[in-house]
């Protein structure tokens, strides 16, 4: 019997399979401002104070002695900005009324789109940038404000080496935790860069008798969460977006994200068969005392 064969390459009208899922690889976590608390703030430029105990010192007086004399330092007056963040979303009334694979309506994808990508850029300007204070200007061609970034709230700061491409060392890190622990700081955040959790996973073999808790696992551990140093305990947290010069050692409750106007959605003026929103919020960084926690700084 011969007949021609009819094969799915001479079908017509077969429906397409497109996944009803959406995948989308860019990084959303944000390790610092996702562990902080936030403060709401009413001014744009905003001002806290810091203060401080003298050093322990002999303390010992005759009977019937009169009154030492007073000592008394006045507090110190730290300040920062907000910084205006926003982005925009335009979407025609078309790409809202067809059906589509993976999202109800175009307008709301996009919009959860640019929160994460605010989140993100919100990150970065905490620890992704060595970026000082700019309280910005209404000049005809205004000057954006910016606040200081965590490195520049920090008066710690343990150089690396002699230069810019100097890696991150055991030694270092407990210097620099010494420091904090003289001070009466308490940090319990190391925040690295990815190819700093290589470094200090090879902690283990920088000393003899070192070893992983492995026990009766098939499980191969080549990594670093917790380290107990003599000074205290340090819980290793790897953040993608931080500046890859500097490695932060913190005390989350003795920072704080602040607030002057949360993020809301504007539907902007019609200008045709689309609509555009915009997105903004105004934020900034507090550290509570400049003296807490530390960073070493110029690594390669």
């Amino acid at each position: 019997m011969s007949a021609t064969k009819f094969t799915t390459y001479n079908q017509i009208g077969i429906k397409e399979d497109v996944s009803d899922l959406i995948s989308d690889i860019s990084p959303t976590d944000t390790p610092f401002v996702s562990s902080l608390k936030n403060e709401k703030v009413s001014s744009r430029t905003y001002e806290w104070q810091e203060d401080a105990l003298d050093a322990a010192g002999a303390n010992a007086h005759a009977e019937g002695a009169t009154a030492p004399a007073a000592n008394q330092v006045a507090t110190t007056m730290q300040n920062n900005t907000t910084q205006i963040l926003m982005k925009t979303v335009k979407v025609s009334g078309t790409a809202d009324a067809v059906a589509t694979h993976g999202r109800a309506k175009e307008t709301a994808y996009q919009l959860g789109k640019k929160l994460k990508e605010i989140k993100r850029d919100y990150e970065r300007a905490c620890v992704g940038i060595d970026n000082a204070i700019e309280v910005g200007d209404d000049a005809s061609s205004p000057t954006a404000r910016e606040f200081k970034s965590a490195s520049q709230m920090i008066t710690r700061d343990v150089v690396a080496g002699s230069g810019s491409t100097d890696a991150l060392t055991e030694g270092k890190l407990l210097e620099l935790g010494q420091g904090c622990y003289e001070a009466g700081s308490e940090p319990t955040m190391l925040m690295i860069k990815p190819a700093d959790a290589l470094l200090v996973a090879g902690f283990v073999n920088t000393a003899a008798g070192r070893n992983r808790e492995i026990q009766d696992s098939k499980t191969l551990v080549n990594a670093i969460e917790l380290l107990v140093t003599p000074f205290g305990e340090y819980r290793v947290v790897i953040n993608r977006h931080q500046a890859s010069t500097h490695a932060f050692l913190l005390d989350p409750t003795m920072w704080c994200t602040t607030t002057l106007r949360s993020f809301s959605r504007t539907l902007l003026a019609k200008d045709g068969d689309s609509d555009s929103h915009l997105i903004v919020g105004e934020v900034g960084l507090k550290h509570k005392s400049f003296a807490d926690g530390g960073m070493i700084s110029g690594l390669s």
